[in-house]
């Protein structure tokens, strides 16, 4: 008897020992990684543009890297994409320095997302630029807006784009102005972009495979030109393509660093140029 009370007495404190305070087998309140969810920070002052998709949302959304994304969301998704873009152009756009008017009323139609990669729809209009396959990215929507404020494109101008990616900037431009040229590098990106935009109407577009440095020399001079890649100098050619009193909008700075964006004003023989401000973008590749 006095043997089995001392087992049991023995048992209640290894029971003791395992399961206290500081024993290591307690089940965790914490989530663990897998439970956490998942938070996008989005870079801006202001509310989150767009609602968390639900699960069964989501699951629609994953697809291969470089797939575009689906053509025809319901008119339930159609409606949130637009109720986004009147946010984004609210509290992204008009509440910094954009005043333009034909600015703030192009970037409210253009559906941005159907320029992004399906698996980032939930952040198409948010406040940063967006990866879009083959180490390029599309814009954020507040320099693309502001780029396009500085060319000063009048409807009836000719306008150049150097690097087309996903096509989101020359439709931007085509719904300002009648002849857009734009030009890709990436044979794959420049198909995708050709059909996006010719699927969306944009039959102003031009699409050309081809190294931008050299401009499209083709349909020179151009009213404005503008650069979505940066090279470390100005391009010789582009200048050349420019009609007098031409602008040219381009960032300008060493691969892996920060750039300068410029304003450059054709007046003859000179270029008047203006300092706007820091940017980062992909650098301009091509044989020059």
């Amino acid at each position: 008897m006095k043997l089995s009370k001392a087992i049991i007495a023995l048992s209640l404190l290894v029971l003791v020992w395992e399961c206290g305070p500081g024993a290591t087998s307690e089940p965790s309140l914490k989530p663990t990684a897998m439970e956490k969810p998942i938070a996008m920070v989005t870079p801006t002052e202001e509310p989150i543009v767009m609602a968390t998709p639900t699960a069964t949302e989501r699951a629609t959304l994953v697809v291969t890297p470089t797939e575009a994304p689906t053509p025809t969301p319901s008119p339930v998704e159609e409606e949130r994409y637009a109720e986004a873009r009147r946010q984004m152009v609210e509290y992204q756009i008009r509440a910094r320095d954009i005043t333009d008017e034909e600015v703030l009323r192009v970037m409210e139609k253009v559906p941005r997302h159907k320029f992004v990669l399906t698996q980032y729809l939930d952040q198409a209009y948010a406040d940063h630029p967006l990866p879009i396959g083959y180490g390029q990215t599309i814009s954020q929507p507040y320099i693309v807006a502001l780029m396009t404020q500085l060319l000063n494109l009048k409807r009836g101008e000719r306008v150049l784009e150097i690097g087309t990616g996903s096509g989101y900037q020359a439709a931007i431009l085509a719904e300002l102005t009648d002849e857009v040229y734009t030009v890709e590098i990436i044979k794959e990106l420049e198909q995708q972009a050709e059909k996006r935009l010719k699927d969306l109407g944009y039959t102003n577009a031009k699409v050309k495979h081809a190294d931008g440095y050299y401009g499209w020399e083709e349909y020179a001079p151009y009213d404005a030109i503008i650069v979505t890649c940066a090279p470390d100098h100005i391009p010789q050619p582009l200048i050349n393509q420019l009609k007098d009193g031409g602008r040219l909008v381009i960032p300008v700075g060493p691969p892996g660093a920060y750039q300068t964006l410029w304003q450059l004003t054709r007046q003859g023989d000179k270029i008047v140029s203006q300092n706007i401000l820091g940017v980062s973008f992909v650098p301009m590749t091509g044989e020059h």
